[in-house]
């Protein structure tokens, strides 16, 4: 069974409680028994997130070795610079590693992406940007250490694809099953 969930701000990628935390965890969403999440998005982070009862796809569709595409929007302060733009997609060092070379581009249009809750910070004398990331590594906050590094702070990151399944329709908080097709949009 392979499952795509849109997970709200605010949600940890788990069903167990963090002590302490004020976040709230995937028990509360009525997924089948014996699923878990493959991989993670940060409480802070937004998007699609798979949940299987099938061991062997955190494996596949996680090492970097089988470099398997994630996409996220990433909202930035300012507009980045070709030659920012450049260095992301070359990679960086963050943290003593040197990361994945990926894409990186300006969304252009612009998304149009629903309110969140909380609202993001925003700055009147300072704008702000999407940006579209493909990465085939996902180190803890990689991206939000990747957008500072460059002097633009993430604002907001929604993952949007996995393979070649996208988030589209699903809306926030909402999860599917994944029919045989969009199955194998996920594993290519």
């Amino acid at each position: 069974m392979l499952i795509a969930f849109h997970k709200p701000y605010g949600i940890l990628s788990q069903f167990s409680p963090e002590p302490g935390s004020q976040f709230r965890t995937l028990a509360e969403f009525g997924f089948p028994p014996h699923v878990y999440p493959i991989g993670r998005l940060d409480a802070d982070s937004e998007g699609l997130l798979l949940l299987s009862d099938e061991a062997e796809l955190n494996q596949r569709l996680l090492h970097p070795r089988n470099a398997h595409e994630r996409e996220y929007w990433v909202q930035v302060e300012r507009i980045p610079s070709a030659d920012a733009l450049r260095q992301l997609a070359q990679g960086l060092v963050i943290q003593g590693h040197r990361t994945l070379p990926c894409r990186a581009r300006l969304l252009d249009p612009q998304p149009t992406m629903p309110p969140r809750e909380p609202p993001i910070r925003v700055r009147k004398s300072v704008p702000d940007c999407w940006l579209a990331m493909e990465l085939v590594e996902g180190k803890n906050r990689q991206v939000r250490r990747m957008t500072a590094a460059i002097g633009h702070p993430t604002l907001r990151l929604v993952r949007v694809r996995i393979g070649q399944f996208r988030l589209d329709n699903l809306p926030p908080g909402k999860w599917e099953e994944l029919a045989p097709a969009d199955r194998q949009r996920v594993l290519d």
